[in-house]
């Protein structure tokens, strides 16, 4: 088991460089894609950010996510990273490492991605990338996520990265009238050890 590095902390701010994507910090010309990438209806279903078809896609509050965006970088207990498609230089979406607790050395993962970074192995990347950064920089002991039940291609992608599912949260999302369970996922610091995210070869 790993104990989380007394100087290490969420303020430091990475570049992540894989062959599909480089996550890296926000900078203030994020904005219009990100826009975009939140105005998709998938996103905001497959986030649980809405609870009906009518309210995914709307147009987001410019000031607001100026204001997100912009404070990302100076957060010193979570990681916020905007992840660039090496093939057009475009930032689709953003993986985040949040509700961290320090004494349990864990913390939640999330991942964002728009039209133009899905179906092509971005996200699994991504996820990988943010998981080695967790276990092997920061040493992180579990890390966490939830995917909803109407998700399976997100359940699939978090599997091939590793997580293992938990549990279920029955009835965690109102979406057009009808529940949705959540499916509680997880990775280990000793998981992570044996297959480095790519549990299928371990």
């Amino acid at each position: 088991m790993t104990t989380f590095p007394p100087t290490t902390t969420f303020a430091d701010k990475p570049t992540l460089t894989g062959d599909l994507v480089v996550l890296r910090p926000f900078d203030e010309d994020d904005l219009e894609a990100m826009a975009e990438a939140i105005r998709d209806p998938e996103v905001g279903r497959l986030t649980g950010s809405v609870h009906s078809s009518d309210e995914a896609g709307a147009v987001p509050d410019e000031v607001v996510l100026r204001d997100w965006y912009g404070t990302r970088n100076d957060q010193e207990d979570r990681l916020d990273l905007a992840v660039v498609d090496r093939a057009t230089g475009r930032v689709v979406g953003e993986v985040v490492l949040n509700e961290w607790e320090e004494e349990n050395a864990s913390c939640n993962f999330r991942i964002l991605l728009g039209p133009d970074g899905r179906d092509r192995g971005l996200g699994t990347e991504a996820t990988r990338l943010v998981l080695r950064h967790a276990f092997e920089a920061l040493g992180l002991h579990r890390v966490s996520l939830e995917v909803y039940a109407f998700n399976p291609r997100g359940q699939r992608a978090y599997e091939k990265a590793g997580f293992v599912t938990e549990g279920v949260c029955r009835d965690a999302l109102r979406f057009d009238g009808e529940w949705v369970d959540a499916v509680v996922m997880s990775v280990l610091d000793v998981e992570w050890a044996q297959h480095r995210g790519r549990p299928e070869l371990a």
